[in-house]
């Protein structure tokens, strides 16, 4: 009983760890003079090799079988992954921190909705009404006067927005897949992601890697090895153990972490509707979860 605590107890840890983790982001990727599709090609190439490392220090056999089954979902999903980040990247160059990491967790209320139309789940009138508060959070988010000015704020929300978009596809496309389990189907979907992103970047741009900065190197090595590799890690190990319940509301660390980033460290303004709408995202994203 007491090692079964324990074990949950160290899960929980990791869970929060990795969300807090998660929640910095931005700070380093402000810090990478890169492309946003370029970076997104290198986090995953860093972070594959790191796991890469991870399966040959515990000897963990790749399920080959079912890769072979799983091709197809499996690449669709890391573009969709790919796509993810290139837009969440995008995003905070063109707005603050936090109103694009609010924006960005709007998804889950995105994958319950869709839910009922892929895997003919019931929509519950709590869920209906979460999905109602939830965007009524964003058009608070957004603000009034972005939606008759424009601006970099508005693009900065909206590309926010389309990253959420990118990341409920992954969750949604991770339902599907059966045969590959934890690490090795993210580690399969970072592959799937570079094999998406070296044409994607060698199109749209080049590669730049060479004139990169010490600070850049190392903000970039951070991000790839650091917040993607260890972390992605963390955030897998601890979802054994956990009930979902609780991994998925753990989860909302990270926007929180964002946010309290984003008005103390970066100096960014945030204003009180913003509060509002991100309080109206979190809480009744979490309500769902209850």
């Amino acid at each position: 009983m007491k090692e079964a605590e324990s074990k949950i107890g160290k899960a929980r840890m990791e869970l929060v760890i990795s969300m807090i983790v998660f929640g910095t982001l931005a700070i380093f990727v402000r810090g990478i003079p890169l492309p946003s599709g370029e970076l997104a090609l290198y986090r995953a190439v860093l972070a594959a090799l790191l796991i890469l490392i991870y399966f040959l220090i515990g000897k963990t056999r790749l399920e080959v079988s079912s890769l072979k089954k799983e091709l197809v979902i499996l690449l669709i999903s890391g573009a969709a992954m790919g796509m993810n980040w290139i837009l969440l990247f995008e995003a905070y160059r063109y707005t603050t921190v936090s109103a694009a990491t609010l924006s960005y967790y709007v998804a889950p209320v995105i994958v319950t909705m869709l839910c009922p139309i892929f895997f003919h789940e019931i929509l519950t009138k709590k869920q209906l009404l979460c999905f109602i508060m939830s965007t009524a959070g964003v058009v608070m988010i957004i603000g009034f006067h972005n939606l008759n000015g424009g601006g970099k704020d508005l693009i900065g929300i909206l590309l926010g927005l389309g990253a959420a978009v990118f990341y409920a596809a992954v969750i949604l496309l991770n339902k599907l897949i059966k045969g590959v389990s934890g690490i090795q189907r993210t580690f399969l979907q970072f592959l799937a992601a570079i094999a998406v992103l070296i044409p994607y970047v060698a199109c749209t741009g080049g590669f730049h890697l060479a004139e990169l900065s010490a600070a850049g190197w190392g903000n970039l090595l951070i991000v790839g090895l650091f917040h993607t590799g260890v972390t992605y890690c963390l955030y897998f190990s601890s979802l054994k153990e956990l009930r979902g319940q609780e991994a998925a509301i753990l989860s909302y660390i990270d926007p929180m972490v964002a946010v309290v980033i984003s008005v103390l460290i970066l100096g960014e303004g945030i204003t009180v509707l913003q509060i509002i709408g991100g309080i109206l995202i979190i809480g009744f994203a979490v309500w769902n979860e209850i």
